[in-house]
């Protein structure tokens, strides 16, 4: 007998005064940007001055006080530890250390923008028409997962190629924060009562979402898919871990990591979604949702670049890419060099060698110099 329960939970887990979240967002953005400009670190200033753009728009709506939704802490969680996790692969390859907190910089902006207007184009389009500003307001709900990896996608090209890293070697460093990513945010959904299943043909088991189901008299059993795709989430990064380690671990192919993510994603991604609510103007004589349908291309991708790597077998590992290091080896080996060249002008030759009438040879040219002086 599968278990049944219903969950009717508040999706705030509690409110503050918007006047001091403002303030103390704010100082953040002043804090990066001031930071960003003194260190000449310009993803910093320009994140920071992003970020109180954002705020100054975001004021005219936001509501006071401002409920601040578990789905919000999740995704602090999110970055955190994806951050972690990031650091975590790119020091274990020979990257320098700042580079993963660098990469955040890009990863929320990519995540954030990604996923709202991926939801916008693919699930709320007439709203968004209807009501512009409704875009911006992202604490509302209303973000694709397909939006958001097309948006980190975009944010690792931008870092690798401002460094000069290879998109493939960033992206495999980046899988295992995708994976735990995908398995916060569908903890959240399941918090706010959102994205959830289809109802159980014989009402059997399940869960009851009163607060999505506000206008029946008794809401029904659905599938719980957000808790699906938190266990998808789960078996992405066992699988993660499992390939990582049986390729090798730094030795494995460039790509292969990325590759692994997108096909046991997209896969998973593809079954959930037949229990899962239809989400757009499809109606249900729609042979797939519009969540298998950006799937289908997404998995194919991973296959292709799975063999692709397989069969290239670029090794992995971070580009040093520090240009005064390399000089300073650079100026090191030839000193060495140098040095070298002085021992073997200076050394002796011959078997019979003896420093005494070396000496005295030598005493014996400059004498021959003064003279001719």
């Amino acid at each position: 007998m599968l278990p049944s329960f219903t969950w009717d939970a508040s999706p705030i887990a509690f409110e503050i005064p918007r006047g001091p979240l403002l303030l103390v967002v704010g100082g953040i953005a002043l804090v990066m940007l001031i930071s960003g400009l003194a260190k000449r670190q310009g993803d910093v200033a320009l994140f920071g001055l992003m970020m109180g753009a954002i705020l100054a728009v975001a004021s005219r709506f936001l509501p006071d006080p401002i409920g601040i939704r578990w789905y919000s802490l999740l995704f602090v969680g999110v970055f955190l530890g994806g951050y972690a996790l990031l650091n975590w692969q790119i020091r274990r390859g020979g990257g320098p250390e700042e580079a993963a907190g660098d990469f955040i910089v890009y990863g929320v902006l990519g995540v954030l923008v990604g996923a709202r207007l991926g939801h916008v184009i693919f699930y709320d389009l007439d709203k968004a028409i209807a009501d512009p500003f409704w875009v911006f307001q992202i604490w509302t709900g209303g973000l694709a997962s397909h939006g958001a990896v097309v948006g980190l996608i975009v944010a690792m090209w931008l870092f690798t190629k401002r460094r000069g890293i290879p998109f493939l070697e960033g992206a495999d460093r980046f899988a295992f924060s995708a994976a735990l990513g995908a398995t916060l945010v569908r903890m959240g959904n399941f918090l706010n009562s959102e994205i959830v299943g289809r109802e159980v043909p014989d009402q059997s088991w399940g869960v009851r979402f009163p607060r999505y189901d506000v206008n029946a008299l008794e809401a029904p059993l659905r599938y719980p898919t957000q808790l699906f795709e938190v266990a998808l989430g789960l078996i992405v990064m066992a699988g993660l871990f499992l390939a990582d380690r049986w390729l090798g671990k730094e030795k494995r192919p460039r790509g292969a990591l990325i590759s692994v993510f997108f096909v046991l994603y997209f896969l998973g991604r593809f079954t959930v979604e037949f229990f899962k609510e239809f989400q757009t103007g499809l109606d249900e004589t729609s042979p797939l949702t519009m969540g298998q349908y950006l799937s289908i291309p997404a998995f194919l991708l991973g296959v292709i670049g799975l063999v692709w790597t397989l069969k290239r077998k670029e090794p992995a590992g971070w580009p040093h890419d520090d240009e005064d290091d390399l000089e300073d080896e650079d100026d090191e080996d030839d000193l060495e060099d140098e040095d070298e060249d002085d021992e073997d002008e200076e050394a002796p030759r011959g078997k019979l060698y003896d420093p005494d009438v070396e000496e005295e040879l030598k005493a014996a040219k400059r004498g021959a110099r003064a003279d001719d002086d």
